[in-house]
């Protein structure tokens, strides 16, 4: 057992980035399941707990069903570990939205389950029936959705006041739509580590100190100081590149920022980033309304260990594209080696920021994976860009709420967990 303590059309928070991509594979997911069965079910009584989360215990049953849901849905990943996260998230979001008074009505759950339902073009009877075949009962789909409707009502009651975006703001975002108009960035980086909750609380502190920095000299000194990125021996400086390579909600904090100013904390995987605008200029180049990233990973075991980064400079050497990969790595496992196609917003915060740096066919080796036993070789395969269609200023308005929305969103759930009391029965 492992403890550690620890309604408008206005400003709602993105889908959660593996439901964005499924109305095309959902009758493929119903078929796996089908016919192969559902998710394993998990070997001990359904009602026994799995975890708890404060007070809020998580049971075998639910762990079971959300699988389920996740496998017709055709969720990427380890499906036992994504919905363990949901679960837990889920749990810690509840929590807060009844502190906060917030309740979704019924209403508003109908209408989010229609919303929902309606990326497939089905209605909720019909998405009820199939789900059910996979044996999930309808109140998992209705929990599923009243908890991301609640935690929205946290979110917008708790920021939505503070999270202002001037006309100014959406005059540039409004030319880069134009042709002929795009953005480069030149910045600089600090990234702060976050592997404990105690480590978070401090880098969350420190992270609020060095956005007040102005000055190019003090950032730098500061980078040396402090970032763990290897980026520090550089004093924190990246290289020119477009503001269209960063996840949205990063691209919404740096986009106001004057040269010399800092962004505030951006919460990514063990880490909490800061960056400091040095430059930003035109390009002659229109900026893409979404970028669709190509990327490939290969966990590599000893993580940042000299044989590890060693093995990893000679599959650089080889591999010129990532389709070589599978060719150098021959008997790597699909957990081992992994291939994605995705919209820039719905890669992992600090999977995007090290794929912004490259150009195709580059490697960063620059992570480890959560647990720091394996380095994690990145590859950018290729990005694909789809121009804009006219937008309105309204439109553009509602894109910045909701990217800085979900920036204090993430934020905000760190903290949550990071202040919880959770075990964690699963004995993973």
């Amino acid at each position: 057992m492992v403890k550690r303590k620890n309604n408008s059309r206005a400003s709602t928070l993105p889908k959660p980035r593996w439901t964005q991509r499924l109305a095309a594979s959902l009758v493929a997911g119903l078929l796996v399941v089908t016919s192969f069965g559902a998710a394993p079910a998990v070997a001990q009584d359904l009602f026994a707990p799995v975890k708890k989360i404060n007070d809020r215990v998580i049971t075998a049953y639910e762990l079971s069903q959300r699988m389920a849901f996740l496998t017709i849905l055709k969720a990427p990943g380890n499906l036992r570990e994504l919905a363990m996260d949901q679960l837990t998230n889920e749990a810690l979001q509840r929590q807060a939205a009844e502190n906060a008074d917030v309740k979704p009505t019924a209403e508003e759950i109908l209408a989010g389950m229609e919303e929902f339902t309606g990326r497939f073009n089905l209605d909720i009877e019909t998405f009820n029936k199939i789900i059910a075949q996979a044996g999930i009962a309808p109140e998992t789909f209705r929990d599923f959705v009243s908890g991301g409707i609640a935690w929205r009502g946290v979110v917008r009651a708790r920021w939505a006041g503070r999270v202002q975006v001037s006309d100014d703001e959406v005059d540039r975002q409004l030319a880069l739509t134009r042709p002929g108009q795009g953005v480069r960035v030149l910045l600089s980086e600090i990234i702060l580590p976050a592997q404990t909750p105690a480590q978070l609380q401090v880098s969350n502190a420190r992270a609020s100190e060095l956005s007040e920095i102005t000055t190019l000299p003090a950032f730098a000194s500061a980078a040396r100081q402090y970032s763990v990125a290897p980026s520090r021996g550089r004093s924190g400086r990246l290289q020119w590149m477009d503001l269209s390579n960063l996840p949205p909600a990063v691209a919404a904090q740096i986009l106001p920022l004057a040269p010399g100013h800092v962004s505030d904390p951006i919460p990514v995987k063990n880490g909490v980033a800061i960056f400091q605008m040095r430059a930003i200029e035109e390009i002659d180049a229109p900026q893409p309304k979404d970028v669709t990233v190509d990327y490939a990973t290969l966990f590599l075991p000893g993580g940042r260990s000299e044989t590890a980064l060693g093995e990893a400079a000679k599959i650089r050497a080889k591999a010129d594209t990532c389709d070589d990969l599978y060719g150098i790595v021959r008997d790597a496992t699909p957990e081992q080696l992994q291939r994605e196609s995705l919209p820039i917003g719905q890669i992992p915060t600090n999977y995007a920021l090290e794929l912004a740096k490259l150009d195709e066919g580059e490697v960063s080796t620059n992570l480890t994976s959560a647990s720091g036993q394996n380095l994690v070789f990145l590859m950018l395969c290729s990005r694909t860009r789809d121009l804009p269609e006219e937008v309105s200023r309204e439109d553009i308005k509602l894109r910045l709420q909701n990217q800085r929305l979900q920036s204090f969103a993430n934020a905000y759930l760190d903290e949550l967990k990071a202040a919880a009391y959770i075990e964690d029965y699963s004995g993973q």
